[in-house]
């Protein structure tokens, strides 16, 4: 039961995340910051989200900056999900370097 709870609130926050990133980095031309994943402890206190962010290169300047301005993505977020959840969790932002890790593969294979 708490599991499937764990799950639905997972994917609300992912959701809701991706839609504050795409509003953000909508005046930054070239920039794309997606939530790949979202992960949420079992007292619904601390929100693990990892983040695809395009160009790469660009990835721990704006990975540092985002960190820089949780409280300000914590309170949007509140400010969407309030009627859902009571406690909205801390934020906690990683990079998903997965599809790096799939590109250098692949490049592996080729050569």
């Amino acid at each position: 039961m708490q599991e499937t709870r764990q799950n639905r609130i997972s994917r609300l926050l992912q959701k809701e995340l991706s839609l504050i990133f795409q509003s953000q980095t909508r005046q930054m031309h070239g920039v794309m910051v997606s939530v790949t994943r979202v992960k949420i402890s079992p007292d619904l206190g601390i929100c693990t989200a990892y983040l695809s962010i395009f160009p790469s290169e660009r990835g721990e300047e704006l990975l540092e900056n985002i960190r820089k301005n949780t409280a300000t993505i914590r309170y949007d977020l509140g400010q969407r999900v309030r009627n859902q959840l009571r406690i909205i969790p801390e934020l906690r932002f990683f990079i998903d370097d997965s599809l790096d890790y799939l590109e250098h593969i692949d490049e592996l294979l080729k050569g």
